[in-house]
């Protein structure tokens, strides 16, 4: 398992990898690891790493664009939790409709207008499927 070099896009020093504990305290799951900017808790950006590989989900976000990916998955996994789509066929839908090919297609990787371009078309659908929140 090796770890890899990032950069925060906000400050520019090194993430590091930790222990989710770092981040979560009480809540964190066990074994699992994030990469957190060096200058963390000053500059509030991390990324969740993947058990195993410990690559990372995505790419590191301070608090206000994490909390735009959270309704970016909210608004997304309704479309498939709501069994109007199966998951594999919602993820087929973003890649046609933003042109993203499959290893583009992770919310973790999003930036905030991505994010919002996603919920936009998801409630879009969603309307039209009257599917509940």
């Amino acid at each position: 398992m090796k770890q890899v070099k990032i950069r925060c896009p906000y400050c520019g020093a090194h993430a590091v990898l930790r222990p989710s504990t770092a981040v979560y305290q009480d809540k964190a799951r066990p074994g699992r690891y994030v990469y957190v900017c060096a200058r963390y808790p000053l500059c509030d950006s991390y990324v969740g790493a993947h058990k195993g590989t410990l690559l990372p989900m995505g790419t590191l976000a301070n608090g206000d664009l994490r909390n735009k990916r959270i309704q970016a998955h909210r608004a997304f996994n309704r479309l498939w939790e709501s069994g109007a789509m199966k998951k594999w066929q919602a993820y087929q839908w973003m890649q046609a409709k933003f042109g993203l090919c499959s290893k583009q297609a992770h919310i973790a990787m999003f930036s905030t207008y991505m994010c919002d371009k996603l919920i936009s078309e998801c409630d879009k659908v969603a309307a039209n499927m009257k599917l509940t929140a």
